[in-house]
């Protein structure tokens, strides 16, 4: 089995087709364990959305600011650079329009859930995620 965290290839135009390629939207995947990551990406990609993944904090920032998605889900505990300080990077350094990021963590204590909302995160998620929260949540960020 492929490992989705051995390189982090951005999509390209030739990686869409033509007529999907002005529909489908980019969702940044940040989370360094593959029990997490994999079940959210695939399911993400079931429901339509093209998505790139990052396996920690540091990288979640280069491939932000490379590939301008159109939202960011970000594990809170990522080594190298936890999310937290590494949404405080992406907030300085992406230019607007705003990137829309939700949280995800397994603790949904109120300290985790303020430290979230003062760096700019729109959206919290606990885990396990819930897929049904997950697609509420990214439709009123993404879609109004």
């Amino acid at each position: 089995m492929e490992n989705p965290f051995e390189t982090t290839r951005l999509p390209t135009t030739e990686d869409l087709n033509p007529e999907e390629s002005s529909q489908q939207k980019l969702i940044l995947v940040a989370e360094d364990s593959p029990d997490s990551a994999v079940p959210i990406s695939l399911h993400l990609q079931q429901t339509g959305f093209q998505v790139v993944m990052a396996k920690d904090g540091e990288e979640a920032i280069q491939v932000a600011i490379m590939s301008r998605p159109n939202l960011i889900l970000m594990d809170l505990a990522m080594p190298v650079l936890d999310g937290l300080a590494a949404a405080r990077k992406i907030r300085e350094l992406a230019p607007s329009p705003r990137i829309p990021l939700v949280a995800i963590s397994a603790f949904s204590t109120s300290g985790f859930l303020q430290a979230a909302h003062d760096v700019g995160f729109d959206g919290y998620l606990t885990k396990p995620v819930d897929f049904a929260r997950m697609d509420e949540l990214i439709k009123t960020l993404i879609e109004g």
